[in-house]
């Protein structure tokens, strides 16, 4: 049961991260759900949330360890130095907000 409970959590996690986080490539704003991205995120966080191990650096360094291919793969950027400031920020404050729920 607690299996189901967590794949239902990282789903609805990943649904909040999707529709309110963006990537910014040359002023446009790709949310990471139509980048496809918003998924392995929530994946990769949720258990900084479930131990309570959330943190401003953890966040940065996990989205720093997520690696976008750009160019049909001729070069992959890490999703920190595609996420603008206030993105990470906003991303941090989501966490925060779906933690204390």
């Amino acid at each position: 049961m607690a299996d189901y409970k967590t794949t239902q959590a990282v789903e609805s996690l990943a649904a909040e991260i999707g529709e309110n986080i963006y990537i910014d490539v040359a002023k446009w704003h790709l949310y990471l759900s139509d980048a496809h991205l918003h998924t392995l995120v929530a994946e990769k966080v949720y258990p900084l949330l479930e131990n309570d191990e959330l943190s401003e650096d953890k966040v940065i360094d996990i989205l720093q360890q997520i690696f976008v291919p750009l160019g049909g793969g001729r070069k992959q950027v890490p999703l920190s130095e595609l996420l603008p400031m206030e993105g990470q920020a906003n991303l941090l404050d989501l966490l925060e907000e779906f933690q204390n729920r």
